[in-house]
């Protein structure tokens, strides 16, 4: 990351939502908006202008899944493989996403932070299986052939 972190905008989420510790869920999600993930120099800072312990924000950043301290791609891809995305074959589509972004199960984001692809248990869509989110947005019915040329449009975008 950059030689000094730029707080202006931890700053304005800090103050639009109140400086308080009630707050600190609202505030970590304002802050993984901005930067789609909590960069470690927030931590200490936020401690500071908060008046808690930087091991309490730590603790509560890791404690719920939805938060990240890894960055993350512009474009976060989330495969289902609850049970009927998998009956229905979601796993070869996880495989074919993998293998056009040179990602593995270790290595779940591109270099160019381009995309992040994550595997979820469920995303509630049982219905339109096997289904895959990009940035939250459903893509129904998915084939490894969909999801090909769903990444080359979304490229594109980058």
């Amino acid at each position: 990351m950059n030689q000094t972190f730029d707080f202006t905008v931890v700053d304005s989420i800090i103050d639009g939502l109140g400086c308080k510790q009630s707050a600190i869920i609202a505030i970590l999600q304002g802050i993984q908006e901005q930067y789609r993930y909590l960069p470690r120099e927030v931590f200490p800072y936020l401690a500071k202008r908060l008046g808690i312990s930087e091991a309490r924000i730590y603790s509560t950043a890791t404690f719920y899944e939805n938060f990240s301290l890894e960055p993350k791609g512009k474009f976060v891809i989330k495969v289902c493989d609850g049970t009927a995305c998998h009956v229905r074959k979601s796993i070869p589509i996880l495989e074919r996403l993998r293998k056009d972004l040179g990602l593995s199960d270790k290595k779940v984001t591109t270099e160019d932070l381009g995309f992040t692809v994550e595997t979820v248990s469920c995303l509630g869509a049982c219905g339109l299986a096997p289904v895959i989110t990009v940035n939250d947005k459903v893509y129904p019915a998915m084939t490894p052939d969909k999801a090909t040329e769903l990444l080359n449009a979304l490229k594109e975008e980058l």
